[in-house]
């Protein structure tokens, strides 16, 4: 490995086979074109399903059809979600009637889906409209390159449309880490656009950050505004907390080693908090943010892909280790953090005005799916939205979207548009805003159990609970994830559920209101209605005995319901 002085901290033993399929994939090319052209299969075959993900998408198939399809002798019904590159979920009006036209005239679904990645999905993509998908995307300014593979994915940020001008410095950011951590393989060009490659075609390809076997596994960065925590930086392999004076960025806190995917039945995973490594100035961010993944690169364990993420090898080598080799490779000492603190995670539902005098809407869309259905017509409200809009659009990393910048003579005019296509409704309790699911059946290959289908029933019985105890205006931190991997975030959820099989779930407890808490197990593989009869239960003892404005997810360690995870490897599983 390049860059690296302690081969004692590296794993030894047989490489994991996705070692191979990266060394021999020539910098991810692979053999995708000529799987493009086989018509025999709607799917790609042998390495190249692994290496469209470095593209941006993964293979799916409907699983609701899957069974009926095998009795007919078909082979699943193959087909790819795309995942956008969208660095701090900024997008134009223009671009969103482009991705709308293309998902109602190329998607199995006719969908968008906002991502807890602060992006979008297209969902049931066939095989024939797979490149026409890249090309049309490129038109407009928009890529799927490593959102998805073992590679830095996309960058997070703080919606904050208040704080426009210190989003606007933030957003900046992730961008810039964005393209500085992006392959530099011309691959997704010469594959997906029709041969439009750099200048020199005779340079060869080079990967400096990310070498020629990419990362030990999958890696997340966000750039976070205190003192709101709405991306979760817990969640994330590598965040930059930003740090202002008087309204001016400064520079950041770094947070290293956070994430929320584990295996169930192996105790050496388990989800994790990051840690602060300390402050930096904002003229070394990239460095710093090359010198994290460079590290993690030549550390991380390439042996067992089940403990290569970002937060064993912290575990493993220690905190201060890697802190020491990151300063190493920068020349750069981290100064002592700065304070922050969070005081809020989701999204402020509705109407705000920013310092520039410019209104912004946020519209809640349960569980990030953008469809018209019988309830409502969110798809067409949008798009509506969209022909008329002169500011930008926001995808949050809550699966919501934000109507940023509407000047005041153009307030009226979109409020009206999104209350007629349902995009805002009144009914919807502070509950079911706080509420988030993954996708899980029946696209997800991985699901065991119901996920963004359950998610809305249960929610109305969950709001059915609190009334029934007095406080129907109030909420707990709920999420619900179709298996272990942690697309829901489920593992920084006051109430967190992880799917083991049909109508079963492991239910957790404990994460708190602002996401700095990892919760703990409670009831194994249980149904949804014992689930509920517990939460029924507790609900009714936190109402009963909670102290001055305790959250739920506080109660129940200060009630001895569970304990605490304070250090993950420690406490998670004991």
């Amino acid at each position: 490995m390049s860059d690296n002085q302690n081969t004692a901290l590296i794993v030894e033993g047989p490489l994991a086979d996705n070692e191979r399929i990266k060394g021999e994939s020539n910098y991810l090319r692979g053999t995708i074109t000529e799987d493009l052209s086989d018509q025999i299969t709607g799917g790609f075959t042998a390495d190249n399903f692994q290496l469209i993900r470095f593209h941006g998408m993964y293979q799916q198939d409907d699983r609701d059809i899957r069974a009926e399809r095998a009795k007919q002798k078909l082979e699943p019904l193959h087909n790819v979600m795309l995942r956008a590159r969208m660095p701090g979920g900024v997008i134009t009006p223009s671009q969103w009637l482009a991705i709308d036209k293309f998902a109602d005239e190329h998607t199995s679904y006719g969908s968008i889906r906002l991502t807890t990645r602060q992006t979008f999905q297209f969902h049931g993509v066939l095989k024939p409209n797979i490149k026409l998908m890249h090309q049309t995307l490129n038109s407009i300014g928009i890529d799927s390159i490593a959102t998805a593979g073992d590679v830095n994915r996309n960058v997070l940020c703080t919606s904050n449309p208040v704080e426009s001008e210190l989003h606007q410095e933030a957003y900046q950011w992730a961008t810039k880490i964005s393209e500085h951590l992006l392959p530099k393989t011309r691959a997704y060009a010469e594959v997906w656009l029709d041969g439009e490659k750099v200048e020199d075609t005779q340079v060869p390809d080079d990967e400096p950050i990310l070498g020629k076997h990419y990362l030990p596994r999958k890696f997340k960065t966000t750039v976070v505004i205190p003192p709101s925590n709405d991306i979760d930086v817990h969640a994330n392999d590598l965040n930059f907390v930003a740090i202002s004076d008087n309204g001016k960025l400064i520079g950041f806190n770094v947070l290293v080693g956070g994430g929320l995917a584990m295996t169930f039945g192996d105790n050496s995973t388990y989800p994790r908090r990051a840690d602060d490594l300390g402050f930096i100035e904002l003229k070394d961010t990239l460095d710093f943010a090359a010198a994290v993944v460079t590290t993690q690169r030549d550390w991380g364990n390439r042996v067992n892909r089940k403990n290569a993420k970002t937060k064993y090898t912290l575990d493993r080598v220690g905190t201060d280790v890697f802190k020491q080799e990151v300063e190493r490779r920068t020349g750069v000492a981290f100064q002592a953090s700065r304070p922050y603190e969070f005081t809020s995670r989701g999204d402020t539902i509705g109407w705000v005005k920013g310092i520039d005098n410019k209104h912004h809407l946020t519209l809640f869309i349960e569980n990030g799916r953008i469809k018209d259905n019988a309830e409502a017509a969110l798809k067409t409200g949008v798009r509506k939205i969209a022909e008329i809009h002169q500011g930008d659009m926001r995808m949050t990393a809550n699966q919501n979207l934000i109507i940023a910048g509407i000047a005041e003579q153009d307030k009226a005019q979109i409020e009206q548009i999104a209350l007629e296509y349902g995009l805002i409704d009144a009914k919807q309790s502070n509950q079911r805003q706080n509420s988030m699911a993954c996708v899980a059946f029946p696209t997800c290959p991985l699901a065991m159990a119901e996920a963004e289908r359950f998610l809305p029933e249960f929610v109305t019985s969950l709001e059915g609970v609190l009334d029934k105890h007095g406080i129907p205006d109030e909420h707990i931190v709920f999420r619900v994830t179709g298996c272990p991997n942690g697309c829901g975030r489920a593992m920084l959820a006051e109430i967190g559920l992880v799917g083991r099989g049909p109508d079963k779930y492991n239910l957790y407890l404990g994460g708190n209101p602002v996401g700095t808490r990892i919760p703990k197990l409670y009831k194994d593989n249980v149904t949804s209605a014992d689930i509920l009869a517990e939460i029924d239960q507790l609900v009714g003892q936190w109402v009963e005995n909670r102290q001055e404005s305790e959250s739920f997810g506080d109660f129940v360690i200060r009630h001895g319901v569970v304990s605490e995870v304070k250090v993950s490897v420690r406490d998670f599983h004991d």
